[in-house]
């Protein structure tokens, strides 16, 4: 048998090459071109606007809308989740971004969803976008948006100058968080 301490260093091994696998699977299947995160966007942005009129018409006030359209979560024991997407302001697209969070805990498969960000005043959104790498809950706090009865917002998340929406294609996701996700922005 293995003695404790080869033990540990093939813990370790194994470890190190589950994170390089994740990291090879993200950059060849989800590197994705400005025209196809392009595309991506502009269909998670009419679902989440399909989900929530009151989403719509927050964002319709935001400075900034930062919508990742897919954030795949995979990995096994010490896994991650990763999604690539773009800041929109004024309706048009400012710059590429990646969000990224590692994740300790067993998620066997992977499920992605769809993350919106918006910045809802022009000081918020100059700082993201200032910044060398966002981390939620550090440089900013998201304030999660859940929907009350008729589909309205909250209204005390609704005054927060950060407002995220998770959702899937059955509609807005309540039990995540963005707390320790990190935002990137990529060399597109």
């Amino acid at each position: 048998g293995l003695s404790g301490d080869n033990k540990m260093k093939l813990k370790q091994l194994v470890l190190i090459a589950a994170g390089a696998f994740i990291a090879i699977v993200y950059n060849s299947a989800y590197a994705a071109s400005k025209e196809e995160i392009n595309a991506e966007v502009r269909e998670a942005t009419a679902n989440f606007y399909k989900h929530t009129s009151a989403g719509k018409e927050l964002a319709g006030k935001a400075s900034g809308m930062l919508v990742f359209p897919s954030v795949i979560k995979a990995g096994f024991g010490i896994g991650g989740e990763y999604g690539e997407g773009a800041l929109i302001v004024k309706g048009k697209t400012v710059g590429y971004y990646n969000i990224a969070a590692a994740s300790i805990g067993l998620q066997i498969g992977a499920q992605a969803r769809s993350e919106i960000i918006l910045f809802m005043n022009d000081k918020v959104l100059k700082e993201f976008q200032s910044s060398q790498g966002w981390k939620a809950g550090v440089d900013g706090s998201v304030a999660l948006a859940t929907l009350g009865a008729g589909g309205s917002i909250d209204t005390e998340t609704a005054k927060a100058p950060i407002i995220g929406f998770i959702f899937s294609n059955k509609g807005l996701m309540y039990n995540l968080s963005f707390e320790g996700s990190k935002i990137t922005k990529l060399d597109k």
